[in-house]
């Protein structure tokens, strides 16, 4: 892979991963309409890692305090109210769903799900759900007044991610607004939850692509550079989504989606992209 496709790829990776607007479907459409090969389920796991740190930089006082009073309140009961304590148990939860879904229909997600078709039609109908998820949604909620049943319905809803179009951070904050949680919550519950999942993912994709299970044709450096520019783009994408969410409805990313969706459909029926 050519440095300069590896950047595009890490700059649209950084750019999509938490925009509700799917990574893995641009990690799709985008060398499609450039003509190059499609990366595949594993490169995009592997520059994933790159939005993972961002995330960690980005929440590192959050994830610290969830981490550290989840950890004590396994030995001290007294602690297990505690709201950053239930936030560690949600995160959990949330993501035993993708976990068994994603080992269970592991072939099919990677080769027939790229289908852009298919993402083109789910990338229509995903937006369409987000945009009634914030019109019906209630403002009077935060991340934490959440419970199990919360944590529960939004692990499934990023489950559904696993199909590329449909997109993590947008399944999670449709979600999360149906359940009644403030814009700006549902996005930063989203985007916490992002770490147990694209931990899990990149070091799953990359010890199959170390035991030679699996591979990539980017190459080493190409990995490297695309994971850095997804680090850069996809810390600058958290911090303009929270400050954007907390004066603007989702409506801008609905129609982004159905637009793209669309042109997707229209290439693929022409022949034009395959």
């Amino acid at each position: 892979m050519p440095i300069y496709e590896a950047i595009i790829l890490g700059i649209t990776q950084g750019l999509s991963e938490f925009l509700p607007i799917s990574s893995t479907a641009h990690l799709r459409i985008v060398p499609a309409f450039a003509g190059w090969e499609d990366p595949g389920a594993a490169f995009t796991a592997v520059i994933q890692l790159g939005t993972l740190a961002a995330v960690l930089i980005y929440f590192r006082n959050e994830l610290w305090n969830v981490a550290r009073t989840w950890l004590l309140s396994l030995r001290r009961p007294e602690l297990r109210s505690d709201p950053d304590a239930r936030i560690g148990w949600y995160l959990i939860v949330a993501t035993v769903p993708i976990v068994i879904f994603g080992k269970l229909f592991e072939n099919p997600i990677e080769n027939g799900a790229r289908d852009l078709y298919l993402i083109g039609i789910v990338m229509i109908v995903f937006g369409l759900i987000l945009y009634v998820a914030d019109r019906v949604g209630s403002q009077d909620r935060d991340e934490r007044s959440m419970s199990t049943r919360d944590g529960v319905i939004i692990g499934v809803a990023q489950s559904a991610a696993l199909v590329p179009g449909v997109s993590r951070s947008g399944a999670t904050i449709s979600a999360g607004r149906f359940l009644g949680l403030e814009r700006e919550a549902a996005a930063r519950f989203s985007f916490l939850l992002s770490v147990p999942a694209v931990v899990l993912s990149g070091v799953y994709e990359l010890s199959k692509i170390v035991r030679g299970t699996e591979s990539t044709d980017a190459g080493a450096a190409a990995l490297i550079v695309s994971t850095v520019m997804a680090f850069i783009f996809g810390y600058a994408s958290i911090a303009f989504l929270l400050r954007y969410l907390a004066t603007h409805t989702v409506t801008v990313f609905t129609v982004y989606r159905v637009i793209l969706g669309s042109l997707v459909i229209a290439l693929v029926a022409a022949g034009t992209i395959s």
